[in-house]
C-alpha cells in the first residue's frame, strides 16, 4: 500500500472515530468483536492496522497487551458506569479507546 493510500485510509478512518455509551457496544461485545485500544495508541493508526493486515504491529501491539479483549472485570464496570469511549469500526471489529482526560486547568 502506497503512503498516500495508506493517509487517505487514515484519515478516513480519522473521521469515523466517535463517541459512544457503553449500551451501544453491548451486542458487540456479545459476538466478542470489541478491541480495547491503549490510550497511548492512536485509534486511527490501530484502525489501518488491522484493515491492512499489517499482521506485525497488530501482533506486537498485542503481545504488549496494548489492544485486547475487555476482561469480565472491565466489563463488569463500565456496565455500571455506562462509560463513554471512543469508537471506531473496522469490520468485523469495534476499536474502542478511553477518551483522553482532560488536562488540569
Amino acid at each position: 500500500m502506497s503512503e498516500a493510500t495508506s493517509q487517505n485510509l487514515y484519515t478516513e478512518l480519522k473521521n469515523m472515530m466517535g463517541p459512544v455509551q457503553w449500551d451501544w457496544l453491548k451486542p458487540h461485545v456479545q459476538r466478542d468483536a470489541v478491541v480495547v485500544v491503549n490510550p497511548h495508541l492512536d485509534l486511527a493508526e490501530v484502525g489501518v492496522a488491522i484493515s491492512t493486515d499489517h499482521t506485525q504491529a497488530v501482533e506486537r501491539w498485542i503481545t504488549e497487551q496494548l489492544i485486547l479483549k475487555p476482561n469480565a472485570e472491565q466489563l463488569a464496570r463500565w456496565s455500571k458506569e455506562n462509560k463513554s469511549f471512543i469508537s471506531l469500526i473496522v469490520q468485523p471489529y469495534v476499536l474502542i479507546q478511553e477518551p483522553a482526560s482532560a488536562p488540569d486547568s
